[in-house]
C-alpha cells in the first residue's frame, strides 16, 4: 500500500512539477533578473549561496539538499538566487571573467554540462577544482561526471541524469504485432520497417494517417547525438573538432533520419513548443526518445490532454535502438546541469562538504535524492539510489514499472564519449544538413558544409 501511495504522489509531482519544502531553516530565494552579484564575506560561518535556475525541477533538488544537510549542520543556511534561465548564469561567469573579478559571484553555481568545458577553458579562474571531496565518485554515474572532469580534475557535483529513455505505447505495437520486449535490442533498420507497420495499424477516424513511431524537433535536433552516443561514438575528436565527414557513423545516422522522416515514421516538428505539445501532448506518437525530463510532458497526456485523452498504463520503457542490432542495446544521455564552486568561496571545505554529503553519495545522498525526485522529479545519478524506496515505486503510468532505478541503472551503463564546447552550435548545422537532405540536397555535402560552418565559427571564436 505505501508504495501505491509513492507511485501516485510521483505521478502527480512529475506532471505538475510541484515546489519542494524546505527544511528547517528556510532557504531564501529570489530571482536573478536584477541580480548584481553576491558578497559572500557577510555570509554566515555556515552559510552558502547558489545560482540557479528553474523553479520547478532544479531549485527543489537544492532545497532537498539543504534539509539533508541540516541533519548534519542544524545551522545550515542555502541562499539560493533564483535565476530565469541557465545563459543568466553562464552571463555572470562572462562578466566576471572579462572584468577578472570574480567575487561578486556566489560560492556555488548550477552550470550546463555541455558548456562547462568552454568556460573552465575560457575562465579557469573562476572555479575551484574538488578533487580533495569526499564524494562517492564510483558510484556516480561515469558519462555524468565526464563532463565535470577536466584535464583529469574533478570540478563539479551531478544533479540531473540525463540518461535517455526509451518508450513504446504498448498498446500501440500490438496493433502492429509487436510487443516492448521485441523492440529491445533491434537496429534502426528494424525500427524503419515496424514503424511502418505501426503507421498503418494505427489508421483511425482519430488519426487518418496513424501515429508516427517518434519524433524530435527538428530545429534542435538531439537524435544525432543520442544515436551516436549508444553507438559510443561521437561527432568531435579528442580536442573538441566536429568530425562530421571522417565518421561513417555521422552519416549512417543522419541517413537513418531522413530514410524515417520520408518513410513517414519520425515527425520533426517545427520547433520545441510543436514537438512536446503537438506530437507528444497531442497524442500523435507511439514512441518517444529523450533524456527523462521529458517523462512530466508524457505524462500531461493522462486524462487532462486533448479531449479527455487518458495514456495511463499504456507506455513502457526499454533501450535505444543500434545500428548494429542483433541484440545490441543501445544507451545515451541527454541534457543536465553540475554543481561548481566559483573563486568567490571562501568557505570551500563547507561548500564540499555539502556537496559530497548529498549530491554526492555521501550519507545525506538517499534524504536528497528522495526528496528532490518527489518534490521536483529530478533523477539522479549516484548508483545505490536504485535501492530507495521511492526509486523503485511503481509508477502506474507506465505500467506499474519501478522506472526510476532502471533509469538511474541504464544511467550507469551509458558510453562516456568525446564532448565539445561547440556542441550546440554542431547540432545546429547538422540538423540543417538532415533538413537539406530531405529536401533533395546531396547529404555527404551537406554534412561537408556543416562541418566547415562549425570548423569557421571555432576560428572566429563564436558559439551562438
Amino acid at each position: 500500500m505505501k508504495k501505491k501511495v509513492l507511485s501516485v504522489l510521483l505521478v502527480g509531482v512529475l506532471a505538475v512539477g510541484a515546489l519542494a519544502g524546505c527544511g528547517s531553516k528556510k532557504s531564501s530565494s529570489s530571482s536573478g533578473s536584477k541580480d548584481k552579484g553576491v558578497d559572500t564575506s557577510k555570509e554566515g560561518e555556515h552559510e552558502l549561496s547558489v545560482y540557479a535556475w528553474d523553479k520547478n525541477f532544479n531549485i527543489p533538488a537544492l532545497k532537498a539538499a539543504e534539509k539533508a544537510y541540516q541533519t548534519k549542520d542544524p545551522d545550515f543556511k542555502l541562499n539560493i538566487i533564483e535565476q530565469g534561465q541557465s545563459s543568466d548564469v553562464e552571463n555572470a561567469i562572462t562578466k566576471a571573467g572579462t572584468a577578472n573579478d570574480f567575487s561578486k559571484l556566489p560560492d556555488i553555481v548550477l552550470f550546463q554540462d555541455h558548456y562547462i568545458h568552454k568556460y573552465v577553458s575560457d575562465y579557469p579562474d573562476a572555479f575551484q577544482t574538488v578533487d580533495d571531496s569526499t564524494a562517492d565518485w564510483a558510484n556516480l554515474s561515469a558519462e555524468k561526471i565526464s563532463y565535470s572532469t577536466i584535464d583529469g580534475k574533478h570540478y563539479g557535483f551531478p544533479v540531473d541524469n540525463g540518461a535517455v529513455i526509451t518508450a513504446y505505447r504498448t498498446d500501440l505495437l500490438e496493433k502492429a504485432g509487436y510487443t516492448v520486449d521485441q523492440m529491445k535490442g533491434i537496429s534502426w533498420d528494424e525500427f524503419i520497417e515496424i514503424g511502418k507497420k505501426v503507421k498503418e495499424a494505427t489508421k483511425d477516424d482519430t488519426h487518418p494517417d496513424g501515429y508516427y513511431l517518434l519524433s524530435m524537433d527538428g530545429s534542435g535536433n538531439d537524435l544525432v547525438y543520442m544515436m551516436l552516443q549508444a553507438e559510443g561514438s561521437s561527432q568531435f575528436d579528442e580536442k573538441g573538432n566536429p568530425v562530421l565527414t571522417s565518421n561513417e557513423k555521422v552519416y549512417q545516422i543522419c541517413d537513418l533520419i531522413v530514410k524515417m522522416q520520408q518513410a513517414g515514421v519520425l515527425d520533426l516538428a517545427q520547433d520545441w513548443n510543436e514537438y512536446t505539445n503537438k506530437t507528444i501532448v497531442g497524442d500523435q506518437v507511439a514512441g518517444v526518445i529523450n533524456g527523462n525530463w521529458i517523462i512530466p510532458t508524457m505524462k500531461q497526456v493522462n486524462g487532462s490532454g486533448e479531449g479527455g485523452i487518458d495514456n495511463t498504463g499504456k507506455w513502457a520503457l526499454t533501450t535505444m535502438p543500434t545500428l548494429e542490432g542483433n541484440g545490441k542495446e543501445g544507451y545515451a544521455s541527454n541534457g543536465g546541469s553540475s554543481l561548481y564552486l566559483t573563486e568567490a568561496c571562501k568557505k570551500a571545505d563547507l561548500a564540499k562538504d555539502f556537496l559530497s554529503y548529498t549530491f554526492g553519495g555521501g550519507e545525506g545522498a538517499k534524504s536528497t535524492y528522495d526528496e528532490a525526485l518527489k518534490n521536483g522529479g529530478v533523477i539522479g545519478t549516484w548508483a545505490n539510489a536504485t535501492s530507495s524506496e521511492v526509486y523503485s515505486a511503481p509508477d502506474a503510468f507506465f505500467g506499474g514499472a519501478p522506472i526510476y532505478s532502471t533509469i538511474v541503472e541504464m544511467g550507469t551503463k551509458v558510453p562516456t564519449v568525446n564532448q565539445s564546447d561547440y556542441h550546440y552550435a554542431t547540432r545546429e548545422q547538422v540538423g540543417n544538413a538532415i533538413q537539406a537532405a530531405i529536401n533533395g540536397d546531396d547529404l555527404k555535402s551537406a554534412l561537408k558544409d556543416a562541418e566547415d560552418q562549425v570548423k569557421t565559427q571555432i576560428e572566429n571564436g563564436s558559439n551562438k
